[in-house]
């Protein structure tokens, strides 16, 4: 795992003795070879922890092949270099800044999953915490809203390197459609929310086609819409999902031309308009009411 702060503190997200032992345990050469910014810190996996947060699944969502990927290379290579660009226009952008703002409480601590060098954090907000996640150092370390970063591929191991109920919302933005085992995920989501947190996951139509899961490619606006949904019933403990759509007025949110042309255009940002903004929220146990 890489964890970076921005203004050098350091951030011990396991408290095990083992973890500490292992931190202190590293030569000086090897923390002299590393950026002043950046520290390399390896945590044991905690299994009763783990144990607890897979007991939340109540039911598997996908099956074997709809967790298939046409591009089967570690998501690590595939993200090993830099993508200094948005992957959703500005409208979706300023509609995701919004549920933010409206959402997001101010002083939260706030985990914000499959994260890039862009942040959708409303600027005039602050917040006590921002921690990022993401599989390329270079993009987490340009977002200027992040205070800590790690690197870990979720396909790989879904342990989030946080303690239970530490965080008050976690967000994953147009990036869900990557997931392959987004059960085990949403469950570590699950644990790592204090009671009342808020889980928000937007995506578009946008996606790496060859990155995303076969139950993704192969489905519809609605059907995505409804995948994620899923992915939140079958953790047990969230509240009933919110579903939150804004679509492109040139469409009228009703027709859609799906010819290969069209598709590919839109696959690429190419056609005039909006992209369309899907949104899925939940709550761990209750959805707080706020004066």
């Amino acid at each position: 795992m890489l964890s970076i702060h921005p203004n050098h503190k350091p951030w011990h997200p396991s408290t095990s003795p083992q973890s500490q032992h292992l931190h202190s345990s590293l030569s000086s050469k090897t923390k002299k070879s590393l950026p002043t910014r950046i520290s390399s810190s390896i945590n044991e996996d905690n299994n009763q922890t783990k144990q607890s947060s897979m007991d939340k699944i109540k039911r598997l969502v996908l099956t074997q092949e709809g967790r298939t990927k046409l591009n089967r290379e570690p998501d690590r290579q595939f993200y090993a270099y830099p993508r200094f660009v948005t992957h959703v226009d500005d409208n979706f952008i300023s509609t995701l800044t919004n549920l933010y703002r409206e959402r997001l409480r101010p002083d939260s601590e706030i985990l914000d999953l499959m994260s890039s060098w862009v942040s959708h954090l409303p600027q005039q907000v602050k917040y006590k915490r921002v921690v990022g996640h993401g599989l390329n150092a270079q993009e987490l370390a340009r977002n200027p809203r992040l205070d800590y970063f790690f690197v870990k591929d979720l396909n790989q191991d879904q342990k989030l390197e946080s303690d239970s109920c530490s965080f008050d919302a976690v967000l994953c933005t147009v990036s869900v459609q990557y997931l392959q085992q987004p059960e085990k995920v949403f469950a570590e989501v699950f644990r790592v929310l204090r009671p009342g947190g808020i889980f928000i996951v937007s995506f578009s139509n946008r996606l790496f086609y060859e990155k995303a899961i076969s139950a993704w490619r192969e489905g519809t606006a609605y059907s995505r819409v409804q995948l994620v949904v899923q992915y939140f019933q079958c953790v047990e403990g969230f509240t009933q999902p919110e579903i939150i759509r804004k679509l492109p007025a040139s469409s009228g949110g009703a027709r859609e031309d799906k010819s290969p042309l069209n598709w590919m255009m839109s696959l690429l940002g190419l056609l005039s308009g909006s992209d369309p903004f899907y949104a899925v929220v939940a709550y761990k146990n209750f959805k707080p009411i706020y004066e």
